[in-house]
């Protein structure tokens, strides 16, 4: 019998901060941007190619470990202690000072300490969020760095304001701006673009970049100049570069046509025989399995949290579930108590789904929600 301790033993550790469900801990390691003829795979190599054809190298890094600390994925970023991103209501928390990255920035920094100037890394990233076709807990990001010479932008800038308004700082944002501008149209053919100021902590200016495709705008990444902090806390106060961030996931549901984002996650042939590497192809969807609707309403605590119900609904039904949302809110008139209404979707990508079995995982949500997360269930 073998004495190996099961891979989840990793992740679910009895810890008080810890909050890493069972269905989380069996998708790290899936490393979807590494399984060739995967759209992910395909959208990440495309991009690559292109980076690839640019004056400047760029290190490729594509198998960082997904467990960082809140140093990595916070501190060095600027991101505040009390950002909504860093509650475990956002973020799968291991222990105190080990989690699942939310982004792949959280190698930033490390990158930057070990001398590297211009890099990509890509990797599966994880957050706690809604549940519906366009979210999952898990999914991957690119970030790209890019440094500039200090001869090229200076050095010796007397205050952040002179920073921002100099020419050097333009300049670099010019770049990135071209650079990416590039990037859309060798995925999506040449676009309509548009630029949105935006706000990243560790991003100054920053930036959000839409195309106009298939007849609507649509925002595919955010960007911008490093903040000078962040090179500060590497010891690269005299350096100066850009930084952007996108959502693999998203770039393929767009250019493959994927109306889920769970379709992603499937081993089901009729899905994964349709792609090959270097090919975009519209997909082809299947037959199309009928949905089942179940609803649970319960009065809230005062701390409540949507995303824990969230989480709830994944852990107990998986890939099953395709949407949660609210369909009734109810405040009482006299004790100002709240009341929520969901409505579930359970659907399965790849066959039919029994009554039966959707009452067991609708009794087990039933069963579960006020031990878990303080309600009761009306």
């Amino acid at each position: 019998m073998s004495t190996e301790a099961p891979p989840s033993s990793r992740f679910i550790v009895d810890d008080p901060k810890n909050n890493v469900t069972p269905y989380i801990a069996a998708l790290v390691g899936r490393d979807l941007h590494l399984k060739e003829n995967h759209p992910i795979f395909i959208i990440r190599q495309k991009i690559q190619d292109y980076f690839n054809s640019l004056d400047t190298e760029f290190t490729i890094f594509n198998g960082e470990d997904p467990v960082v600390t809140p140093t990595q994925c916070f501190d060095d970023l600027l991101i505040p202690p009390d950002h909504p991103g860093r509650q475990s209501s956002d973020t799968y928390y291991i222990t105190d000072d080990s989690l699942l990255r939310t982004h792949t920035s959280a190698h930033q920094s490390e990158h930057l300490r070990q001398g590297y100037e211009s890099f990509l890394c890509t990797g599966d990233v994880y957050r706690r969020d809604e549940v519906d076709r366009s979210h999952f807990p898990a999914f991957h990001q690119m970030e790209g760095v890019k440094l500039f010479p200090a001869e090229t932008v200076g050095e010796d800038y007397p205050s952040r304001e002179a920073w921002l308004e100099s020419d050097a700082c333009k300049l670099i944002a010019e770049d990135l701006k071209a650079t990416l501008e590039g990037l859309v149209d060798h995925l999506f053919g040449p676009v309509e673009k548009r630029w949105a100021d935006d706000y990243f902590p560790f991003t100054e200016p920053s930036f959000e970049l839409e195309i106009f495709y298939n007849g609507a705008w649509l925002e595919v990444l955010g960007c911008g100049v490093i903040h000078t902090d962040v090179l500060k806390n590497v010891e690269l106060g005299h350096r100066h570069g850009w930084a952007f961030g996108l959502g693999l996931e998203r770039l393929a549901m767009i250019l493959f046509s994927i109306p889920d984002i769970r379709l992603f996650w499937t081993e089901d042939e009729r899905f994964t025989k349709q792609f090959k590497n270097g090919d975009v192809v519209t997909f082809k969807p299947y037959s199309k399995y009928p949905p089942c609707y179940k609803d649970i309403a319960f009065w809230v605590p005062e701390d409540y949290q949507e995303n824990d119900f969230y989480e709830l609904t994944r852990n107990v039904a998986g890939d099953l579930v395709e949407l949660v949302e609210v369909i009734d809110e109810f405040t009482h008139p006299k004790t100002n108590r709240r009341s929520l209404c969901y409505r579930i979707t359970y659907r399965s990508m790849d066959r039919s789904l029994t009554d039966d079995e959707i009452n067991v995982l609708q009794e087990s949500v039933r069963e579960q929600a006020p031990e878990l997360l303080s309600v009761e269930v009306r």
